[in-house]
């Protein structure tokens, strides 16, 4: 396992969603490590694509979707929560994929204080703001470099997944483009559940 070099992830972020399944994304904070791996992503693409931020222009909350890649981008969602993506692109375009769930791997104990709620382990990080929650992502990390050894928030290499292994369908609760199949997953228990128009259906 290494960090990930910044070429690698200065890409389509159609790919780059398929190139984050089985990575693992590390916070470390004064309590401790938590790693996960990350096993459900969406992706989210410049302004061709009308459920992404970076879809009217850029504007002081969706700068970092502008790269460089590699980066952090976290934004506040529903009055109450924080979602984290991974800024990719290509040509200095906006683009990012949101983290949607993972597997914790390191740091359970921590995972679970952080995460009383959770019954079971596969539900500390099985949806993005639980995710966020486990790790402990806050608006403070936004811009953070995800590549940096010394950084709060780390990304690294993980499993090698063949293409017939990841699943593909609709994004979740977004408001636009609702059918777009760009939401990406591995078997795993950990992946969320798939909400469109307030119905709830099974995510694999």
């Amino acid at each position: 396992m290494r960090l990930f070099k910044r070429e690698e992830l200065a890409v389509d972020p159609l790919d780059l969603a398929r190139l984050l399944l089985g990575a693992v994304i590390e916070t470390t904070e004064p309590e401790g490590t938590v790693a996960a791996r990350l096993v459900e992503v969406e992706a989210y693409r410049g302004q061709d694509d009308p459920a992404s931020h970076s879809y009217r222009g850029q504007t002081a909350r969706n700068a970092v979707m502008w790269g460089p890649a590699g980066h952090l981008y976290v934004y506040f969602v529903y009055g109450m929560h924080f979602c984290a993506n991974v800024v990719g692109g290509e040509d200095g375009g906006p683009g990012a994929v949101l983290l949607r769930a993972a597997e914790v791997t390191e740091g359970l104990d921590l995972a679970r204080a952080r995460r009383k709620a959770a019954r079971r382990d596969h539900e500390l990080a099985q949806g993005p703001a639980r995710l966020t929650s486990a790790l402990r992502i806050g608006p403070e990390h936004n811009g953070a470099d995800l590549l940096d050894p010394a950084s709060p928030v780390r990304l690294f290499t993980g499993d090698d997944i063949s293409a017939q292994d990841i699943r593909t369908g609709p994004r979740v609760g977004v408001a636009a483009a609702m059918d777009t199949p760009w939401r990406f997953w591995i078997d795993s228990p950990a992946v969320s559940a798939y909400r469109r128009g307030g119905r709830v259906r099974p995510g694999k």
